[in-house]
């Protein structure tokens, strides 16, 4: 763990009082409106679409505070300190089935980074060609070792772990394969290593074979800018897999602790099973044998206490050593007590049988040899001892024991980053771009790539909530749930898509009334979160992200099952890397957005239909206007998909 103290932040870093009074004012306002709507505005007889709709609205508050929190840190940083000379550093240029020419050129880029430093491309598609080629272009090659074979591979992460190994650098800058950097890039990061406990510095993804208009919404401007400085201000600027500088030492003592953590929940898990064991084996002694009952019970309290010390963070070695004693004891006189039955067992025999029988001869030498053997009398006591026994203390289970990423997700980099900052270490966001990347060119990619980056988020926040770790900072915690819970909105959406349908067509109010005070409380709200987006922003364009929140609602939703099927039931998730090329297809391809194109189906058939029942007097002129606005509202967010269908890349941008 970092014990290093942070250096003081000045308060020019920091954002002006304005900016503060506007996020103060936002909440107040989506406060008093979201504790009116659910205390005087649920209409309780439609409560089957009231109550969804005031949880989407009540998602969307929280989503909006979270954002709000991370504005309130805002954290411009000036200048960085220039880069220290000496310091040995390691380009890891990470591919799996790029094309050659797109690694080589990054690789080409690479080596001409000023700062001296030392190149390689970590191929985990171990293609013979690629080797050849960065032979001959002066960059090393690495490639997983054999201890990796029918082992599991861990994507990308797994990749880094191997390269950890296999190199040396102090430093190490992360890119991927298409994220072609500039000469400066390390000039410009290594500065913050100055502080000892700086473990991070992530720079933005910018790509160039976006357009203006940013049909697929891949430019992300309110992330790497905005979002990321709040969480800057916050110390938590996470890491986001390429253009980032990490410290090594930080990573090697992840991977130390994690192995350590690995060790202990493994010997957890055996003892609160053989807390199990014991419980039941209990339940069968019999009565006339209490010195069985008492042994078992004394395990049963060596569990408890061995467990405690667990928690208390003792010695493992400790822990363990004196446990099996307890154990061993206990199977001796739980081998005496059956010794004895079946003593009383032969006598009975003997005295039965007319003839006699020969004596069995069973002394205290027998019986302790009888306790040392893998089997005993009462299988429950040698279970226990094989339980203990069976923790993997070698992980043979994995290639490398130690692993410096996290390796719980396929979005590694946020995992790891958390873990971080778990570990008191400090992280920085440098808004410059020093890096230029591409973005997928078709929406299929696209989908894809979103949906890969939903579910990783997912599988960390459910096998890792940040709420409950260890060593974050309450507002590091809110900082990365922050990003967790924006995955969720696809249910949100589900609401806010319904709603004016519902009422078009079937007359169905989910508040009490279109009345004054529910405008007069949620306009205001949606105006100034809008203003603080924009403000926030610094006129940067945000909407296209907006429009993908919503509008991806299949994605997330799609994501938020995949990953709990495969955090709680082993189910595993149809993994695929983000290809780097366009992915032609000859049509337009309508069906990816089925979902989406079905619910605006929808929107514009309750239109209508609203329309007429108002012609007939079914329903008021305000609810109908109201909710035809929403309708619009609704069309216009989704309409962006229609766009990315016909999206065919920059140079044909527009093309049918």
């Amino acid at each position: 763990m970092s014990t290093v103290p942070a250096p003081p932040v000045p308060r020019s870093e920091y954002p002006s009082p304005y900016l503060r009074l506007l996020i103060v004012v936002t909440v107040i306002v989506g406060l008093n409106y979201i504790v009116w709507r659910w205390l005087f505005s649920v209409n309780w007889d439609a409560w089957w679409i009231a109550v969804p709709l005031v949880l989407a609205e009540t998602y969307s508050l929280i989503d909006s505070i979270l954002f709000a929190v991370t504005m309130w840190r805002l954290r411009r940083r000036p200048e960085p300190p220039p880069a220290p000379e000496g310091l040995s550093v390691d380009v890891f240029i990470t591919t799996y089935n790029e094309p050659l020419e797109l690694v080589l050129n990054t690789a080409a880029a690479a080596k001409r980074i000023r700062y001296p430093h030392r190149t390689w491309i970590l191929d985990d598609g171990a293609r013979p060609e690629l080797r050849a080629a960065a032979e001959e272009l002066g960059v090393d090659y690495l490639t997983r070792s054999a201890s990796w074979t029918n082992k599991p591979r861990h994507a990308k992460a797994g990749n880094l772990i191997n390269a950890l190994l296999h190199t040396d650098g102090e430093f190490l800058l992360i890119l991927d394969a298409d994220q072609v950097p500039e000469p400066e890039i390390l000039d410009r990061t290594l500065g913050y290593f100055t502080d000892e406990g700086m473990a991070l510095v992530q720079t933005p993804q910018y790509f160039t074979n976006v357009p203006e208009s940013d049909p697929l919404g891949s430019q992300a401007p309110l992330f790497y800018g905005p979002i990321q400085q709040g969480k800057d201000g916050w110390n938590a600027a996470f890491f986001c897999g390429s253009n980032a500088v990490l410290r090594r030492e930080a990573l090697m003592q992840l991977g130390i602790t994690g192995y350590v953590k690995a060790v202990e929940d493994g010997v957890d898990r055996a003892l609160r099973t053989a807390g199990r064991v014991i419980r039941r084996a209990q339940r069968a002694v019999p009565a006339d044998q209490p010195e069985v009952g008492e042994a078992l019970g004394s395990v049963r309290r060596a569990v408890r206490t061995a467990r405690a010390e667990l928690r208390a963070g003792g010695s493992l070695a400790e822990i363990t050593y004196g446990f099996q004693q307890t154990v061993d004891a206990a199977a001796r006189t739980v081998v005496d007590a059956d010794m004895g039955a079946i003593r009383a067992d032969l006598e009975a025999i003997a005295a039965l049988d007319e003839h006699g029988s020969d004596a069995m001869v069973l002394d205290d030498l027998v019986l302790d040899q009888l306790a040392d053997r893998e089997w005993s009398p009462l299988g429950a006591v040698e279970s226990v001892r094989a339980l203990i026994r069976a923790v993997d203390i070698d992980r043979a289970d994995e290639a490398e024991p130690t692993q410096a990423l996290a390796t719980i997700s396929v979005t590694e980099d946020m995992a790891t980053a958390m873990r971080l900052h778990a570990a008191g270490w400090r992280t920085a966001y440098h808004h410059e771009v020093l890096a230029y990347g591409l973005a997928p060119e078709d929406p299929k990619t696209m989908l894809t790539q979103r949906l890969r980056w939903a579910q990783g988020t997912i599988q960390v926040m459910l096998r890792e909530n940040p709420l409950v770790q260890r060593g974050l900072t309450l507002a590091q915690r809110l900082m990365y749930w922050s990003t967790m819970w924006s995955y969720l909105s696809g249910f949100a959406a589900l609401a806010y898509f319904a709603a004016p349908v519902i009422y078009l067509t079937l007359g169905v109010l989910p508040v009490q009334a279109w009345s004054v005070d529910f405008f007069a409380r949620l306009i205001p709200f949606l105006v100034l979160s809008q203003l603080l987006f924009f403000i926030a922003g610094r006129g940067n364009p945000t909407w296209r992200g907006q429009q993908y929140s919503l509008a991806l609602f299949p994605v997330w939703i799609a994501a938020c099952w995949t990953a709990a099927r495969n955090v709680y039931f082993g189910k595993p998730l149809d993994f695929a890397v983000t290809p780097k090329t366009r992915q032609g297809e000859d049509a337009t391809p309508w069906y990816l957005f089925r979902p989406q194109l079905i619910v605006m189906a929808f929107l514009v058939v309750a239109a209508v239909i609203g329309v007429v029942r108002l012609y007939l007097g079914a329903i008021s002129v305000l609810g109908v206007t109201a909710n035809l606005v929403w309708v619009v509202f609704d069309l216009f967010i989704l309409s962006v998909v229609i766009r990315a269908a016909r999206y065919r890349g920059p140079d044909r941008e527009g093309a049918t």
